[in-house]
């Protein structure tokens, strides 16, 4: 179903969803790994795209896949999207299929991404050159050099660094580079980066598009020509989501904008309180007035998201002991969910790090990462104070 012109949340709901013979409102879990067919001329018709039709899960060919790739699609704005069984394997997919003379790294990524980058990546002459985000000098002599590929986080993690997407875009593309960005901290409620220039836009659907901490996937979305090569190395790593999470994912891709709507409202006033707090170094949070990239977060954001990070008075323990003295928040990793969780990216996102890799990246210690969930606010600010009142 084509809902182009409706609004966001009217396409959460019901675009691209199929009712089947019987009258499903929703697209049904079609938990098949083949499809038959009356006559082999049939068969060739649909291989060779003479009439729609599924053919095989692992290619992607599936009602349940290709059901929520169109919802996915309308609500970036793209021609088309492509699930994942991961976020890591949409990434690993936009790396292999774009970035075979030269990928550029800018501003703090996933460690995951990281490790992908560093270690995989090279032994299949895939390089990367890793740029500060505001090393523009840099960025414009790797791209007049062949880089291929821009690749960013905006926000990132897990100091959600923002990185100005249309000027970074313009800058690459007068280069004849492609622009990457992951995109999973904003959601597209908050940033839709294709309308802002870029190429391809990456989601871990784990993550707020899921919503309920019961998936894995990834999402990448961009014009057809681009998605096609991502498509056939999705294809033979075995990387498509399955029809189950498919399903799943088109689930709670019909309360996004509600959920993350409630989630942006509680961070930003949380943010605001943990400013005042005096065991509180330093807070993380593009809605503040005070925060570096707020003003850019401004223009190219509807709101400001549901993380918050922030650099406790004192050390790792310090940090440890604040994260273990809270009672409501859910000590685990991943985020976006509807519980709030808490981690510390110097013992679990960013671990494989040395450690003077995350202290010369801002990665110290002392910082805690919040993913802020459906709760009650005024219960999850007095579960932040009591917990912060043992540091003192």
């Amino acid at each position: 179903m084509a809902l182009k012109n409706n609004g966001f949340a009217t396409n959460c709901i019901h675009a691209g969803e199929i009712t089947d013979q019987f009258g499903a409102p929703h697209t049904p879990t079609y938990d098949t790994t083949t499809f038959k067919y009356s006559s082999t001329a049939d068969m060739l018709d649909v291989i060779e795209g003479r009439r729609p039709g599924c053919f095989y899960t692992r290619y992607g060919s599936n009602p349940s896949i290709t059901s929520v790739e169109a919802k996915l699609a309308s609500l970036e704005h793209a021609e088309s999207a492509l699930v994942f069984s991961s976020g890591m394997a949409a990434i690993s997919a936009t790396l292999l299929a774009h970035g075979e003379h030269g990928i550029i790294c800018l501003g703090e990524v996933y460690g995951g991404t990281w490790e992908l980058m560093t270690k995989q990546l090279p032994a299949l002459n895939h390089s990367t050159q890793f740029l500060k985000a505001s090393d523009i000098e840099g960025l414009k002599q790797h791209l007049a050099a062949g880089c291929s590929l821009v690749f960013f986080e905006t926000p990132s993690n897990p100091l959600l660094e923002i990185i100005d997407i249309s000027m970074i875009c313009s800058l690459a593309h007068s280069y004849g580079a492609k622009v990457a960005i992951d995109s999973t901290f904003a959601t597209p409620v908050n940033q839709q980066p294709l309308t802002l220039g870029a190429d391809i836009v990456i989601h871990s659907a784990t993550k707020y598009l899921g919503g309920h901490s019961d998936l894995t996937g990834g999402v990448a979305a961009a014009a057809d020509d681009i998605l096609e090569p991502m498509r056939s190395w999705r294809k033979n790593l075995g990387q498509v989501l399955s029809p189950d999470s498919s399903h799943l994912l088109a689930r709670s891709l019909a309360t996004l904008e509600v959920r993350v709507l409630r989630q942006n409202s509680t961070a930003l006033h949380l943010a605001n309180v943990l400013l005042q707090h005096p065991m509180v170094q330093q807070v993380y949070y593009p809605g503040l007035e005070n925060f570096i990239g707020h003003e850019i977060a401004k223009q190219q954001m509807n709101g400001f998201g549901g993380m918050i990070s922030i650099k406790v008075e004192g050390d790792g323990a310090a940090a440890t002991k604040m994260v273990d003295g809270l009672q409501l928040f859910t000590l685990a990793a991943s985020l976006g969910g509807v519980e709030s969780l808490v981690s510390q990216p110097a013992l679990t996102s960013h671990r494989d790090l040395s450690p003077a890799m995350r202290e010369s990246r801002g990665i110290t210690d002392n910082l805690i990462r919040l993913s802020i969930g459906l709760e009650t606010v005024e219960d999850l600010q007095h579960d932040l104070m009591q917990a912060l009142s043992e540091l003192s």
